[in-house]
């Protein structure tokens, strides 16, 4: 495999756990700069992922840089585990519970149902925990500094929310969405509408618009092709 990182590559990889976004594109920068033996190049992604998500990551370097707007408008497809009965305030494991229910009463039918109320298109605010700029600042900056932050609700659009499997307390779901969706809210919304609590267990992204996962390569893998490791 040959690479024009001047020219521009979109490079598809599957991000591992704990892994941010920008952690992501700082390693292929540094892989590039290195083995061009360059000071600049222009890298970006395509779509954050969550640092708790895997999946799909579309990254852009050097004239591909102005394609990323184009994916990044692409609908999404992801695949996840929502587990009722607790509140987080990330609205996934990156904060500890901090509120519990009793779901004796939630049926299978409970949860097909509430899937469906989802679908179409919806308001929705996104997590206190998110790179939303409020006020200048990222919403997750005073969210960890214990600020209040009134976030605004958006417009998106859930192609679908199919429920995969049921292991209460865990729901496994798959999901397409518009841009600008947060699974994370959507896991709140979903206890919230049951009466209830919920927060998101595990989250991958399978497609972005016509790239899928199937597709990707591990960061490792993409940092030995650039080295011209074959």
């Amino acid at each position: 495999m040959i690479f024009d990182f001047i020219k521009g590559e979109v490079i598809l990889i599957d991000k591992e756990k704990d892994w941010t976004s920008f952690d992501v594109v700082k390693s292929v920068r540094n892989s590039v700069l290195k083995t061009l033996n360059q000071k600049k190049i222009k890298v970006g992604h395509a779509g954050t992922l969550d640092p708790l998500a895997t999946g799909l990551l579309i990254v852009c370097t050097g004239r591909k840089t102005k394609e990323i707007d184009l994916y990044q408008g692409a609908d999404k497809v992801y695949e996840g585990i929502i587990t009722i009965g607790a509140v987080r305030p990330s609205y996934d494991l990156e904060t500890e519970i901090s509120e519990t229910f009793d779901i004796s009463n939630i049926t299978r039918e409970n949860i097909f149902d509430a899937a469906k109320t989802f679908e179409g298109q919806i308001e929705q605010i996104p997590p206190m925990f998110s790179a939303v700029k409020v006020n200048g600042f990222r919403a997750y900056q005073l969210a960890r500094d214990n600020q209040e932050v009134e976030l605004k609700k958006r417009q998106i659009n859930i192609h679908y929310f199919n429920i995969t499997k049921i292991e209460f307390p865990d729901i496994y779901f798959e999901v397409k969405c518009s841009k600008g969706t947060y699974i994370r809210s959507l896991a709140r919304d979903f206890g919230l509408y049951l009466n209830n609590g919920a927060h998101l267990k595990e989250l991958r992204r399978l497609s972005i618009g016509e790239f899928s996962v199937s597709d990707a390569l591990t960061i490792s893998r993409v940092k030995q092709l650039i080295s011209g490791i074959s």
